[in-house]
């Protein structure tokens, strides 16, 4: 094992860690070095970051184990965090690290940033059709080409196997500019982004007579012909960006300004790349994940940030859905393709021959149009049966429905078997080897739609995917359901009445992502899994799949996984933390908010006492955050302390990014305010509440998910069958909301000088209380904590508050 000693401090940008922070780094090392995985919380205040990148860089530049560093973030700050401090480690190296960040397609496609797309086209549709079409275009006629086919400007050394002609690229490119159409001068007419205007015309172009047979020309992009033309190379070097590091803000104009597809220039740079940055959908999400799969290998080092949200997104992005309208969509694509085989018997011998060459029989494609329509038909009546028994009259009126989305069961959550779509194709006939090859019959479907020209945007092989897994998924770790999202059609039109008020679709549920964790992580050297909140580490090992890496298997090693907790270094005279002890705040206890008017004085005894704590709590200097379980009780308490304190009172709801900045930023500006949110909305983590933006947060109750809800069932039973049903609770619910609590009241407290109060509101956060979490927080933490009745809540924040002037 390689020994690195102290020469991780040539990559500590500054010229001191802070406290735990050097200790960070080393174990960083370590379990680098033993090809195993350090999990690690530390608060605010630990320089995580830094102490990452820094163990990341060692072992890269002073061992032969690593090539390069991937670090993935959910939050669009910390992407930003890391990008900083990659910079300030770069200006202390004579040899800097090359580091690029990573972002989505929509962002980088010049023609889709400025609207030119037509309107009903996706930009990841759109762009990876004209893709395709330039392919075809710059095809070499022999499949080879000589050196001197490319333009001297473009020399490079040419792959044998390289099938693109650099010439046809090269001419491609120029024909798209301004001036090729004879009508122009240069720069008149220019499609600009980002800053930066481009060589090509802003509207989109179609390939030259001379370069194609027929008479019509494709639709291509230049952007991705001079990306050929440059033999797959990058113009844009990492000297583009400040201290070596590229972002989005760096090569998008750049790559714009020289004519190159800016996604493709970011893809060339990864590769060669010392340090890659992206989000949890470049490592995790099985359609984004090929875009950096060449450098996820036993030579990378990964560093997992914000990993108490892992669980939770990746099991969405390894969870399936499939709507209504796709599903008709792909019916339709199969039956343009048979409509077509039905116009005459020249057209069926060309259809024919085209999927032969595929191996698939056209009698395949009927086959699975009746089985599209015959799923949709069943779909219809599976909702229509769950609304009549719910909603009597509901046909007459379909406005009456209730507006929240709804769901649908296919089994029992508590028991392992088949789903009802499963059972009832099998008695339809529709067995394994249908359900298996849908997915090749759709992908055989779009290349002769697209080799015959029809204008049609298929779906039918990514449905077919989609429908292959519902079948071959098992049971127990995936949990099938009709998802009903209340969407009011308006002006939509809508095949089915109930899709008045709902959008349909079929959820096929990933109930544990650990194990799909745990091969991910395999797959890799070595890294780091790191947030403020992780504890109990015990159970976090389990949920993202390190447990599973310890253990090995029957292929696999077992790898060593590590764990450390590291406690907050501010000041601790700096805060007062406080345990409420308040009746629990259940749904049982607490009864229906919208049935208790504050105003009224008719809410039951635990709405008192809990108004008593939240009117102290409110009055707290500053501005003050109030995290309810859901945004149904933010607007009760939003509504009781409009009245009851003399600060303006924002009520925070469900609501587009666009409409919560602005909340956000109208609670920032001014005196003191109160805001009340959900302790599972966007305002109560990831956001920074750094200086005096917050002086006061409370987590009202344990913010539980529905518990009664099907796919939390299904959840927490497979958690049972994976951990022990003595624990699956507290694994699959427990934990998970005490993280969301920890991380609310974590806002407060951002810096040495800052001052506040943590409060926990509800007497399941006090020791000793049944049903009490109080075990899940870090030990450190739980001796901070203070236990008071509400009626001792406002002297103790005026003492705390006296005792801080």
């Amino acid at each position: 094992m390689p020994e690195t000693g102290e020469r991780w401090r040539e990559y500590f940008a500054f010229d001191e860690p802070y406290d735990n922070q050097a200790d960070a780094v080393r174990r960083a090392i370590r379990a680098g070095e033993s090809r195993g995985y350090l999990a690690m919380e530390g608060p605010c205040g630990t320089g995580k970051t830094m102490a990452a990148l820094a163990a990341g860089a060692t072992l890269v530049r002073e061992t032969d184990l690593y090539e390069r560093i991937v670090v993935v973030t959910p939050v669009k700050q910390q992407l930003q965090q890391f990008v900083e401090d990659l910079r300030a480690t770069n200006a202390g190296l004579e040899d800097p690290l090359d580091g690029v960040a990573l972002v989505g397609k929509p962002d980088l496609c010049p023609y889709g940033r400025e609207g030119a797309f037509p309107d009903d086209a996706g930009v990841h549709d759109r762009c990876e059709d004209l893709r395709e079409n330039t392919a075809r275009l710059v095809e070499a006629d022999d499949g080879t080409t000589e050196h001197a086919a490319a333009p001297a400007a473009i020399e490079a050394e040419l792959d044998d196997d390289q099938w693109w002609d650099p010439q046809v690229a090269s001419d491609l490119a120029k024909a798209a500019r301004p001036d090729a159409a004879g009508q122009r001068t240069i720069g008149e007419g220019a499609l600009s982004t980002a800053g930066a205007t481009s060589p090509y015309r802003d509207v989109q172009v179609t390939a030259p007579e001379e370069l194609v047979e027929g008479d019509d020309p494709p639709l291509y992009c230049p952007f991705e012909a001079d990306w050929y033309a440059r033999n797959t190379g990058s113009p844009v070097d990492f000297d583009a960006g400040e201290g070596n590091v590229v972002t989005l803000d760096d090569y998008l104009p750049a790559a714009t300004e020289r004519g190159t597809c800016p996604h493709r220039v970011m893809s060339v740079m990864l590769e060669r790349a010392d340090v890659v940055i992206g989000n949890y959908n470049h490592l995790f999400d099985p359609k984004t994940r090929p875009l950096v799969s060449s450098i996820l290998d036993e030579e990378t080092f990964v560093v997992v940030d914000e990993a108490h949200r892992l669980e939770e997104r990746v099991r969405d992005l390894l969870s399936d859905r499939v709507g209504r309208q796709t599903l008709k969509q792909a019916r339709n694509d199969l039956n343009t393709l048979l409509h077509r085989a039905s116009q005459t018997d020249e057209h069926k011998q060309q259809v024919r021959d085209v999927l032969a060459a595929r191996d698939i029989p056209l009698e395949a494609v009927e086959r699975a149009e009746t089985f599209y329509g015959d799923v949709i038909e069943w779909l219809d009546g599976r909702v229509r049966d769950f609304l009549d028994a719910e909603h009597e009259g509901w046909r007459a009126d379909p406005t009456t429905l209730p507006e929240t989305d709804r769901e649908i069961p296919l089994r029992d959550p508590e028991t392992v078997e088949r789903d009802d779509l499963t059972e009832w194709a099998e008695r339809e006939g529709y067995d394994g080897g249908l359900w298996r090859s849908l997915s090749g019959i759709g992908a055989a479907v779009e290349d002769v739609i697209d080799e015959l020209g029809l204008t049609r945007t298929p779906v039918c092989a990514a449905v077919g995917a989609v429908m292959g897994s519902w079948w071959e998924r098992d049971h127990a770790g995936h949990f099938r359901t009709v998802e009903l999202e209340y969407a009011p059609a308006d002006d939509r039109h809508v095949d089915a009445d109930y899709e008045a008020a709902y959008t349909p679709g079929l959820l096929l549920y990933n109930c544990m992502p650990a194990r799909a964790l745990r091969d991910v992580f395999d797959g890799m050297g070595g890294g780091v899994l790191m947030s403020a909140t992780l504890e109990p580490l015990d159970v976090f090992t389990h949920v993202s799949g390190l447990a599973f890496l310890e253990e090995g298997g029957e292929d696999r090693d077992p790898r060593p996984v590590s764990e450390t907790t590291y406690d907050l270094t501010f000041p601790e005279e700096n805060r007062a933390s406080l345990l409420v002890d308040c009746e629990p705040f259940t749904a049982r206890n607490r009864g229906d908010p919208e049935e208790m008017r504050p105003l009224g004085g008719n809410w039951n005894p635990t709405r008192d006492e809990y108004a008593h704590a939240l009117r102290s709590l409110a009055r707290s200097p500053g501005n003050v955050m109030i995290a309810m379980p859901n945004y149904r009780e933010a607007k009760w308490a939003g509504a009781y302390l409009d009245d009851a304190v003399d600060k303006d009172v924002l009520v925070d709801e469900s609501s587009s990014n666009e409409a919560t900045d602005r909340r956000k930023e109208r609670f920032f500006a001014g005196p003191g305010k109160v805001l009340v949110t959900s302790a599972r909305g966007t305002l109560t983590e990831g956001v920074d509440y750094d200086g005096e933006k917050l002086s006061t947060c409370a987590v009202v109750g344990v913010p539980l998910v529905n518990i009664g809800s099907p796919r939390v069932r299904s959840v927490r039973r497979a958690y049972g069958d994976a951990f022990g049903e003595d624990v699956a609770f507290e694994y699959a619910l427990t934990v998970p909301a005490v993280r969301r609590a920890r991380q609310a009241i974590g806002r407060v407290i951002r810096g040495t000088d800052e001052v506040g109060v943590r409060a926990f509101v509800g007497r399941r956060y006090c020791p000793g209380a049944r049903h009490s979490v109080y075990d899940f927080l870090p030990e450190e933490e739980r001796e901070e904590f203070t236990r008071m009745t509400p009626d001792f809540l406002s002297d103790q924040l005026s003492a705390f508050w006296s005792s801080r002037r």
